[in-house]
């Protein structure tokens, strides 16, 4: 497609507010609390819209639109299990990890909570669980890096290789000025234009085929099997096992978990999970009914149907540029790159705040500045973006196949060991390493292994969640028992938590 002025003024202006917004929280980021959580100042809108737009990355406007668009409704599975697995999060870690984490000597991450709620003095699960923070956040990074390359590359018709840098440089721009705080406020922006333009392309997409009844015919008429949530019966019990288990990996994202443990207090919580929840419900129906009405669109348009068939992730890109003045499609191609900036800037600062608390501070400069560090976390946010963009070279690159590895490794790796931390006064340091362990290398054998071999196709985070759970089991009921002080600070945990309900 032709860029015209339009669409260069939209993207301009929208990518200027971002860059706007950071340096206005810049001015507020004076201590590195500041700059990777913001103070823990985040109210009920915030959280629950920071939450939801850190999760929804570009995937919700381009991988999921994708499946639907070639799956039909049997893809729906995925956004059943994403739903179920989003409200427990709220509902049983969003309130017991905001105050442990204050319990545990106000800690800022996951390694640093991991640490201090286990009393590891050898520090070997800071170590680890960086580690896995890295590995799979370089393939997370990459993933919207390839989005925002797709995007600038189909809208603008710059080369793949030269589009990677421009989808990229704004984000890590006010990232890397502002902070927490400035991507915060940014998906606040970004969550509210993305709900926008879910909402409003399939209402049009449906009136321009004629109404539902029309475009449900239309669809058929494509292919039978995509009105069936089974897929004619092809999907199977692994098929839906696998879209289902999707919801699994909440528990163990530190992206959104970071959100919990920044809000204002734990009554923050009930508020910022029903509108959370809400928002997720409307983006999520918005984006499946994309890419399932497509089908109708295009079966009557075929002549139109080019960049969407040598990319199905292109459909949402393909339906707002034909079917909406070039202001309003600007607009709503900025939604996307809102959904990918959201959850990029998330990703980086996350990496930024491992490399910074957990090794830097952890075992080079433990007597390092606030100043310092703030400094070396914004270095580490220019790092870790030029890694996954080196990941994200390859043009065949998917974006939904590299969210579902780096997913799957956080969830099995972290999700049993968040859960069992925060419910289960009996596991121990060795536990939580083993679980640790256990979740990420079984994700990654079965996924390279297994999956890559043919053998099966189950989603490798099943495997990996129930090899983590039965060892973080395994090993603290047969090993030591925790410390008088693990056991106390979870008595008292779960003493606040019982008096506020939880």
């Amino acid at each position: 497609m032709t860029t015209g002025t339009p669409l260069l003024t939209t993207f301009g202006l929208y990518l200027a507010a971002m860059v706007l917004i950071g340096v206005v929280a810049w001015r507020s980021t004076r201590t590195f609390d500041d700059y990777i959580l913001g103070g823990r100042s985040l109210g009920s809108w915030v959280t629950a819209l920071s939450a939801g737009a850190s999760d929804m990355s570009g995937w919700l406007l381009m991988g999921l639109p994708g499946a639907l668009y070639l799956g039909g409704a049997s893809e729906g599975w995925i956004a059943l299990g994403l739903v179920v697995g989003a409200w427990a999060n709220w509902k049983y870690v969003a309130g017991p990890l905001r105050v442990y984490t204050e319990r545990t000597r106000n800690a800022l991450t996951l390694p640093d909570y991991f640490t201090h709620r286990f009393e590891d003095r050898a520090r070997v699960l800071r170590v680890v669980s960086a580690t896995v923070i890295l590995v799979f956040f370089a393939i997370y990074c990459a993933s919207g890096i390839v989005a925002g390359a797709r995007l600038f590359e189909s809208v603008f018709g710059v080369p793949y290789a030269e589009a990677l840098w421009w989808g990229a440089a704004a984000t890590i721009l006010y990232t890397f000025v502002g902070g927490f705080l400035a991507v915060s406020w940014t998906d606040t922006v970004q969550a509210t234009l993305m709900i926008f333009a879910l909402l409003l392309v399939p209402v049009v997409v449906v009136l321009d085929s004629g109404g539902l009844a029309a475009s449900l015919a239309l669809v058929e008429e494509v292919d039978p099997a995509k009105l069936d949530p089974f897929n004619g019966g092809a999907l199977g019990v692994v098929g839906i096992v696998s879209l289902l288990a999707w919801g699994l990996g909440y528990v163990g994202q530190p992206h959104i978990l970071a959100r919990f443990m920044a809000a204002s207090s734990l009554r923050a919580i009930p508020a910022a999970r029903r509108i959370g929840m809400a928002w997720m419900i409307l983006c999520l129906g918005g984006a499946m009914a994309v890419g399932f009405f497509a089908n109708a669109y295009f079966a009557q348009h075929p002549e139109q149907l080019g960049p969407v068939a040598q990319n199905p992730e292109r459909v949402f890109i393909q339906l707002s540029t034909l079917l909406f003045n070039p202001w309003i499609a600007g607009v709503l191609l900025s939604a996307i790159l809102a959904a990918i900036m959201s959850t990029l800037s998330c990703q980086l600062l996350v990496c930024s705040s491992a490399l910074t608390e957990d090794f830097y501070k952890g075992f080079v400069r433990p007597q390092a500045g606030q100043r310092e560090l703030v400094w070396f976390g914004r270095a580490m946010v220019l790092a870790v973006a030029l890694l996954a963009i080196g990941i994200a070279r390859d043009p065949d690159s998917r974006v939904l196949g590299l969210v579902a590895y780096a997913w799957a490794g956080f969830g099995a790796a972290f999700g049993p060991v968040v859960v069992l931390s925060l419910f289960w006064g009996r596991m121990t340091r060795d536990g939580a390493l083993a679980g640790m362990v256990g979740g990420a290398a079984t994700v990654i054998l079965w996924k390279e292994l297994v999956v890559a071999g043919g053998h099966s196709a189950l989603y490798e985070i099943v495997p990996g969640f129930a090899a983590a759970t039965l060892a973080i089991v395994a090993v603290s009921r047969f090993g030591p028992s925790p410390g008088e002080g693990v056991r106390a600070t979870h008595a008292a945990v779960r003493a606040t938590l019982d008096a506020e309900g939880y």
